[in-house]
C-alpha cells in the first residue's frame, strides 16, 4: 500500500484545541494525511443542552464520514466524547472512534499527596462519565472537579495571539489548588484539549508547582495502535485540510492553521 492509497485520519474538536492532539498524532503517524474539523459554529460545547449537542454531533459526523471516508476518527474533545461517544459508535458501527476522556486514571496513579484536580468545561464536569472514572480509578483520592466557564474561550484567544490578563486566568485555575491535612494538590488534569496551549501560563501563575497532565500523547498513541502501518512510504506532499463549520474562520485562525500545515476549506 502506497502513501497515496492510505485513508486520512479525521481529528475533530469544538474549536482549535484539538491541534494539541493533531501535533502528537502527526509525530506517531508520519505516513498519514489528516483532516482537522473544528465545529466552531457550535463552540463552546460546555453550555449546550445535552440532547441538542448529541443531535448536532451525530448529524455532523454523518456528513463528514460520507464526504471524507477516514481511516479512523479522533474525537479530541472531552465534552463531546464523554457525552456522545457511545452514540457515535452505535450510529456508525463501521467507523473506529478514538475518544478523549479526563486523564483521571493516570493522575490517580501518579499523585503523591492524593489531592487531584480536574480542570474542565462545565459540560465535562457534569457528565456521569467523569464521575464514573473517579469512582473506578480514583476512589482513594480527593478529586476536585473544576468547571471553568471561560477558559476554553480564553485559550482560543491566547492561541490566536491575543493578550490575556493574569488575574483573569488565575481566577479560572485558582480553585484547582487545594490544601488539606498537610497536603497540597500535586496534579491537575487538563480535561479540555484547549488547555495545554496555556500550560506555561498556568505554571507561571500557579501558587505552587503541580504536574499539569496533558492527555494528547496518550490519545495519539491509542490512535496509532489502531491504524495499520504500511511496509514502506514516501514523504507526504501538500498541506492537510482544515474544515470550520462556520465557514468563516478569521485571519488569525487561518494563519494559525497554516503554521500547523493546514489549509482551510469550506465546510
Amino acid at each position: 500500500m502506497t502513501t497515496t492509497e492510505l485513508k486520512p485520519i479525521l481529528v475533530f474538536d469544538s474549536g482549535i484545541g484539538g491541534l494539541t492532539v493533531l501535533r502528537e498524532a502527526r509525530v506517531l503517524m508520519p505516513e498519514r494525511h489528516f483532516i482537522y474539523v473544528a465545529d466552531d459554529a457550535g463552540f463552546p460545547y460546555g453550555g449546550w443542552e445535552e440532547g441538542a449537542l448529541k443531535e448536532r454531533v451525530i448529524t455532523l459526523f454523518g456528513q463528514l464520514l460520507a464526504r471524507h471516508d477516514p481511516e479512523i476518527c479522533v474525537i479530541a474533545c472531552n465534552t463531546a466524547f464523554t457525552l456522545v461517544g457511545a452514540d457515535l459508535r452505535a450510529a456508525y458501527p463501521e467507523m473506529t472512534f478514538v475518544g478523549t476522556v479526563p486523564a483521571i486514571k493516570p493522575a490517580a496513579e501518579r499523585t503523591r499527596s492524593g489531592l487531584v484536580s480536574v480542570l474542565a468545561t462545565p459540560g465535562t464536569v457534569r457528565r456521569a462519565y467523569t464521575r464514573d472514572l473517579i469512582q473506578s480509578f480514583a476512589s482513594q483520592c480527593h478529586v476536585r472537579l473544576v468547571g471553568s466557564e471561560n477558559l476554553a474561550r480564553m485559550a482560543e484567544a491566547y492561541i490566536r495571539g491575543e493578550t490575556l490578563e493574569d488575574e483573569a486566568v488565575l481566577a479560572e485555575i485558582a480553585p484547582c489548588f487545594v490544601e488539606m491535612d498537610g497536603g497540597k494538590t500535586d496534579i491537575v488534569v487538563l480535561a479540555c484539549t484547549h488547555y495545554p496551549f496555556m500550560a506555561n501560563v498556568f505554571r507561571r501563575l500557579a501558587p505552587w508547582p503541580v504536574d499539569w497532565l496533558d492527555p494528547a500523547e496518550a490519545i495519539a498513541r491509542r490512535a496509532r495502535s489502531l491504524v495499520p502501518v504500511p511496509n514502506g512510504f514516501g514523504p507526504l506532499n501538500g498541506e492537510d485540510p482544515a474544515i470550520f463549520t462556520s465557514g468563516k474562520p478569521d485571519f488569525a485562525t487561518r494563519r494559525l492553521m497554516q503554521g500547523f500545515g493546514l489549509t482551510v476549506l469550506s465546510a
